[in-house]
């Protein structure tokens, strides 16, 4: 008589990493408070949100895990990533016009942003060579600034005019309007420059985005009716944060490039 066999019970198979409880609700737990702090306003649309690296170590998680919440925001529409500038909150970029001469407060109100201004250093200083050959003059009031829509940094801006022209200005007075508004001399036009950078340990830590993350850099020098040098301004834009447009007209025989086109040598 053959033995009797013994039957073994079958045990259940391990679930996968992808699979686990666990790993599916920490994903969903990290979308949740992502979701609730741009819901909220505490990341305000254009504002970064933590890096991956930074959720990794507050969750305790993996990065496959940081980025699977992420992309359930992106999803949404609450979220988006660009290559070297990182994770923020979706929001409508400003959008600034090059075809007239303008100030950036101007713009933000025609479009029903709210423009506020942030003085950050105020001084009479000597001119730097190259502006003293610019602005014709051996000193110069330079202030920094940083400017905001809704609350949101979007630009650090550093501003100079020839000491004779500035000097009856206080720090509360270039805070609470432009230098176009305060100038005493009628504006003829401006010249302005615009290329790609990145950005500083210092404009990252007041626009708040990581260093050397995608910047637009702005260089732009506005002249009386006599076309003498009056002004002369540097911006810092973050990538993610601005739009510049352009108009351009179709003239006989046009050119498809845009006017104004440079190459870098």
């Amino acid at each position: 008589m053959a033995p009797e066999r013994q039957i073994r019970p079958v045990r259940p198979a391990a679930p996968s990493p992808q699979n686990e409880p666990g790993r599916q609700i920490r994903y969903r737990t990290i979308a949740d408070e992502l979701r609730e702090e741009v819901a909220s306003g505490r990341i305000p649309a254009g504002g970064m949100l933590p890096s991956e690296s930074e959720l990794v170590r507050r969750y305790g998680a993996s990065r496959v895990t940081v980025r699977k919440a992420l992309e359930v925001l992106r999803a949404e529409g609450l979220a988006d990533a660009r290559q070297g500038f990182g994770w923020y909150a979706s929001g409508r970029p400003l959008q600034q016009s090059l075809g007239r001469l303008g100030t950036i407060e101007a713009q933000l109100a025609e479009s029903g942003r709210r423009p506020e201004r942030r003085v950050l250093d105020f001084a009479f200083v000597p001119a730097p060579a190259r502006l003293a050959a610019l602005l014709g003059c051996d000193e110069v009031l330079r202030v920094s600034r940083l400017n905001l829509a809704d609350g949101v940094p979007f630009a650090r801006v550093t501003v100079w005019v020839p000491a004779e022209l500035g000097s009856g200005f206080s720090r509360d007075d270039v805070e609470r309007t432009t230098f176009h508004d305060l100038l005493a001399v009628r504006l003829g036009g401006a010249v302005q420059t615009i290329g790609a950078g990145a950005a500083t340990k210092a404009d990252a830590e007041v626009l708040g985005v990581e260093p050397g993350s995608p910047v637009l850099r702005c260089e732009r020098t506005t002249v009386d009716e006599s076309g003498r040098p009056v002004i002369y301004a540097e911006h810092v834009f973050p990538a993610g944060r601005t739009e510049f447009v352009v108009e351009l007209s179709a003239p006989p025989a046009a050119s498809m490039a845009p006017s104004g086109l440079r190459l870098v040598e």
